[in-house]
Formats: structure tokens, sequence, C-alpha cells
């Protein structure tokens, strides 16, 4: 046990706090003398727009040494030495994207590009910065008024993807036409990506079926993915959620539900897989028995060449996790390429760190879920606590039973998220279908324009 002396002398080894402008930064600057480093972070992700360059380099190259960051502690230290120098401000932007905080990187890249409007490096990273914080409209705002100079790659590639991404798709396709194809074989599978980009908008705005607004999260899933999204949230719709979930206890019927808006699809867009493809890891192998009872198809081993399958994955992320078995890894690698009549299936797609392959079908997007069958929580009926149940660690097929005996019917919800009766979701997916299964499964990290509400 730690003496009163000892705390005492533990306190007085940190730093003393310096007097900041800002009280949010001396709120992060605490926080690490609490060896609070995320959380550091996060406050000043409130600040970034508003507190001086020097407070904030001065607490991130602290955080940044806490981390064992060297590059973005000594571009930290050179902006707080001279935060007019130009050259220090690019490179304190540059670690700050590379090391996952591009908040912190917008203000001294803007200050470098309104000091010097015409170079290109410190637009492009600025660029950069505003895409990690999924700021598109910025990106778009910041690029237009060169239009008539840019290079087609990567600045008039970057305004296509910017505008579609921040909902403009009009200026996205005006761009695009003027976007010659690339010179270097590096930018040639980028072109084909957007290129299946501009094809999905054209289909999705020739229906009725979508209206590509703020709201439209289908829609725009389909447009920028060429995933055909199954199920809207029925909860806090018109409370920032627009049909995604934050945190989802998931549920059998849940589960259910999902596979069978996979079956409307199949069946809108033709396709006639003979198996589903089971991966690796416990959650997938789980649904992918239960879909192959409720489609009528043998369920077999996920091998990357087989065609005319369905493979049916829980949580794509989970494929990366430590506990997740080797093969995980091999798989999502051999997802990526498309094999030809085969249909990437994924239950529970994360909208905030977006899966490393995309799948063609989605059941749901949440930004945490917990599997029906994982440790939940449970609110005791006195209203007097919380308690933690255990994982249910019945034998998979038994859990598949579950999903199978469970009821298709949707939650009612709170009755905010608009009717989404399954022949709407139909004749949609039947109006995609020329356009569906179409290029690569690359990785998409914009969220796009629809905003939820999210855990920070």
């Amino acid at each position: 046990m730690f003496s009163r002396r000892n705390r005492r002398t533990s306190s007085s080894d940190q730093p003393a706090t310096p007097t900041f402008g800002s009280p949010e930064v001396t709120e992060a600057w605490e926080l690490l003398n609490a060896g609070d480093v995320a959380g550091s972070l996060r406050r000043l992700r409130s600040c970034a727009e508003s507190a001086p360059l020097v407070e904030l380099a001065q607490v991130t190259g602290r955080a940044a040494a806490a981390a064992g960051f060297e590059d973005l502690r000594d571009a930290a230290a050179k902006v707080v030495a001279d935060a007019q120098d130009g050259p220090a401000l690019y490179d304190f932007g540059y670690a700050c994207i590379e090391r996952g905080v591009g908040y912190l990187a917008v203000p001294a890249l803007r200050e470098v590009v309104r000091a010097h409007p015409q170079a290109l490096g410190p637009r492009r990273e600025l660029v950069a910065a505003y895409e990690d914080q999924d700021r598109h409209g910025e990106a778009v705002d910041l690029l237009l008024p060169h239009e008539a100079e840019l290079d087609d790659w990567p600045d008039r590639y970057l305004l296509v993807f910017n505008a579609v991404t921040s909902g403009r798709l009009d200026l996205a396709e005006q761009q695009f036409a003027r976007l010659g194809a690339p010179a270097e074989e590096m930018w040639e599978p980028v072109h084909a990506r957007v290129g299946h980009v501009m094809t999905r908008g054209a289909a999705v705005r020739a229906t009725a079926a979508a209206p590509l607004d703020g709201t439209d999260l289908r829609g725009w899933q389909y447009v920028l993915r060429g995933s055909l999204l199954g199920h809207l949230s029925p909860f806090g719709f018109d409370a920032g959620m627009h049909g995604r979930y934050a945190y989802l206890q998931d549920s059998f019927a849940t589960c259910r539900a999902g596979i069978e808006r996979l079956r409307l699809a199949l069946e809108a867009t033709g396709q006639r897989p003979t198996s589903v493809s089971l991966l690796p890891d416990r959650a997938s192998r789980i649904l992918g028995l239960a879909a192959a009872e409720l489609l009528g198809l043998p369920a077999v081993p996920f091998t990357a060449e087989r065609e005319q399958t369905v493979v049916v994955a829980y949580d794509l992320t989970a494929l990366l996790a430590p506990e997740a078995p080797d093969e995980g890894v091999e798989a999502l690698r051999a997802l990526v390429p498309r094999t030809p009549g085969q249909i990437l299936h994924e239950h529970a797609s994360c909208w905030t760190d977006t899966p490393a392959v995309t799948a063609d079908s989605v059941g749901l997007l949440a930004q945490t879920v917990v599997a029906p069958w994982g440790e939940r929580l449970q609110g005791r009926a006195d209203g007097s606590g919380v308690d933690r149940l255990p994982a249910d660690e019945r034998p998979e097929a038994e859990l598949a039973a579950e999903i199978v005996a469970a009821s298709a019917e949707p939650d009612a919800g709170d009755g905010a998220t608009p009717p989404d009766p399954d022949p709407a979701f139909a004749a949609f997916a039947a109006a995609m279908a020329p356009t569906w299964l179409q290029g690569h499964r690359d990785r998409v990290r914009a969220m796009g324009p629809v905003p939820s509400s999210r855990f920070s």
C-alpha cells in the first residue's frame, strides 16, 4: 500500500500546470497529470478550433511523449518554439494525421494554407485532415476555388471524392467528367473505384426509392459502398441517429430479420447462390449456420475460390481481433477481390471504424454491438442496478437454432423511424441489381452525408 508521503512525492513529480488561456487546455494538462492520455486528447478535441496553437502543441507534445510517439513529440516542440514556422506547422499536422488525431492537424495546416494558398503539399494534407474527421464539405470548400488549375491526380479526384461524400453528387459528377485517366498505375484502382461510385449514384438517382437527402442512409450506403443496407434502427431516428445504432445489445430476432432481408435482396436481384460459406470465427459460424437453414442451402467452410455462394459474417472487424483464428486475416484478404457469384453479407457493420472489407449486404450499422450470445448487461427488475450476464457458451448449432426459431417481425421502436416495409426494400434492391456486386470490396472510411450521433 502506498503511504501518504509516497502519494505526495508522486504528485510533486508531475510538471506544474502552465498558465493557459484556454480552460479546456488546462483540463487536458491536468488529465495528463492523472495519467489519462486518452481523456486529455478527447478534451483537446473540444477546443482544437479555438485554443491557441502553442497551447495545443504543448499538451499534444506531452501526450505524445507519454504514448511513445517521438515524431509527434518532436514536431509539437517545434511549434511551441515558433508557432509561425510554416514547415514546423506542416510537420506537426502531418504527424497528427499519422497518429490518429487529425482534429489537431486541422488548425495547424489551415494556418499554413492561409499563409501559402497556392502550396500543394499543405493543401493536400489539410484535405487529408478534413477527410480523417469526416469533414468532407470543408475539403470541397478548400479545393473548389482552385478547380481550374487542379492536377487530376490526386487533386481533382479528391474534389470528386469529397463532393460525393458530402452529398454533392451533382458537383461530383461534373468534376468526374473532367477527370482524366491516371498516368500512374497506383491511381488506376482508385479511378475504377470512384467510377463505380458515380455509376451507383446515377442508378440511385434514377429511382424514386431513395431521395439521397441528409437522412437517406440506405441510398448513400449503396452509392458510397455498394452495400444493400437491410435494417434501419427503429430508435432515435429523429434524435440524431438516422437509422444507425450507437450501442446495440443484439438479439436473435434481429439476426433473423437481417437474414430475411438478405433473402429479399437475393430474390430481388436474381442471385441464386448454391451454398452458404462459413467464416472461421464463432459468431460468423453461428449466423452462417442459421442463414443456411433459413435459405435452404448447405453450409460449407469458406474458401476464396468458391463461386455462387453467400459468405456470412457476423462482424467483419472481429476477424482482426486478437482472439480471432489466424485464418481470419487470410479470409479478409481473400474477400477484397471479387469471386464471381460470391456475395458477402455482414450482419452488424461498424460505421465509426469501418471493416477492412466492404460487404455487399449489410444487416445493420452499429458503433458497438454485443452479440446475442455475448456477455451482456441486464437491468434489475427493481431498478436497483445492472447485472453483467455471462456469455452463452452453448454449441454453435444450438445458438443458430435460436436464430431460426426467432420472430422475424421488426421491433416497433419509438415510432420515429420512417416506415421500411419489405416491398420497399425489395424494390430498391431490384433497381440496384444492374450495378450491384461490381468492383473490389475495398474499405470505405467515409461516413457519408448522413450524420449520426456517436460515442467520442
